[in-house]
């Protein structure tokens, strides 16, 4: 058994924020969603002796594979493989890349996901040969989604509905017992050039796989978080923010704060220092940052970052980045209005 994460995408939706950092590597309350990813996928590493990694990438520096293999080595895999799409040409040529390791059970998890599961035992426990991992949304049309059975024998995968006929969308976490059957149908899109949007979706490939008599399971999570663009990802960083305040503090010893006042949840970093500000709801402000007469809430801050005079919300500020406004002088008169 192996764990394949395909992570090639240039996270242009996500834009300006994955032009240095790929998204993968964007912290979330301190740690890199692909580490929060392996952590989630713990439980199947130890149940089902997972001892194999394998990473789709694009076209990257040397020093994002080396913190890939760092996470993946301190989660606990070993044996790490690596492979490349140069063009991102969808999700099934970005898995048919990894031809060579599409070999016998496997697990496929993409990037941009996080989830809170604890069905893994599923899969050794029962005799199910697919399993595709769902979750109810109010736009169906933004994702992959399934049709399913009362017994959760899906019926048909579509790729992004126009018509809302489903709300089960697919998180972008799959098993398969016999991944070569998968490697077969990948193949055949690309063979036969079957695209949806100009890209070779994993959607077509499944939905081929079904119509050819192999079975596949809806299982549903119980919490999905979504990284697919900016507001996803705020909203995403203010789910995780509400679970995990309440099993740890998430405001670290060595932060500083002047005359300033917290509104949980936040999370705030390592030698940060906050000075006559109000910070929160759902913030998450990284390490050696430093915030001074500004006002945020429900925003993700990175590291090594200088925020002065500001208000801001639903926003994303990167690491190493200076935010300073110029104080103003106001004066205005009885029955004013005045707009910025």
């Amino acid at each position: 058994m192996k764990i394949i994460i395909p992570m090639a995408g240039e996270g242009s939706r996500l834009r300006p924020h994955t032009l240095i950092t790929p998204k993968p590597l964007i912290q979330i309350l301190g740690k890199p969603i692909l580490k929060r990813l392996l952590e989630s996928l713990f439980q199947s590493i130890e149940i089902l002796s997972i001892k194999e990694i394998v990473f789709i990438i694009g076209k990257v520096e040397k020093k994002i594979e080396k913190q890939l293999i760092k996470i993946s080595n301190d989660i606990g895999f070993q044996k790490i493989v690596i492979y490349y799409q140069e063009k991102p040409l969808g999700t099934a040529d970005a898995l048919i890349k990894a031809k060579n390791s599409l070999i016998g059970p496997i697990i496929i998890a993409f990037s941009d996901t996080l989830f809170y599961n604890d069905d893994f035992k599923i899969i050794k426990n029962t005799k199910i040969e697919n399993i595709i991992w769902t979750k109810k949304v109010k736009n169906p049309n933004l994702f992959g989604i399934v049709e399913s059975d009362p017994s959760g024998l899906i019926t048909r995968f579509i790729e992004k509905p126009k018509n809302n006929v489903s709300n089960l969308a697919i998180i972008g976490l799959y098993y398969f017992k016999n991944s070569y059957l998968l490697k077969k149908e990948l193949q055949y899109i690309l063979d036969h050039n079957i695209k949806n949007e100009q890209e070779y979706q994993l959607t077509s490939a499944l939905e081929n796989m079904r119509k050819k008599g192999i079975r596949f399971t809806s299982k549903q999570v119980q919490v999905w978080m979504d990284f697919g663009n900016k507001k996803r990802t705020i909203s995403s960083n203010s789910k995780i923010l509400s679970i995990e305040s309440k099993k740890s503090e998430l405001i670290h010893e060595k932060t500083i704060i002047k005359n300033s006042f917290i509104i949980r949840p936040c999370f705030i970093g390592e030698n940060t220092m906050i000075e006559n500000s109000v910070i929160g709801p759902y913030v998450s402000i990284g390490k050696f940052t430093k915030i001074k007469n500004s006002n945020i809430k429900k925003s993700l801050i990175q590291d090594y970052t200088i925020i002065k005079n500001v208000n801001i919300y639903n926003s994303i500020i990167g690491s190493y980045t200076s935010y300073i406004e110029m104080p103003k002088k106001v004066n205005l008169g009885d029955h004013s209005i005045l707009n910025f």
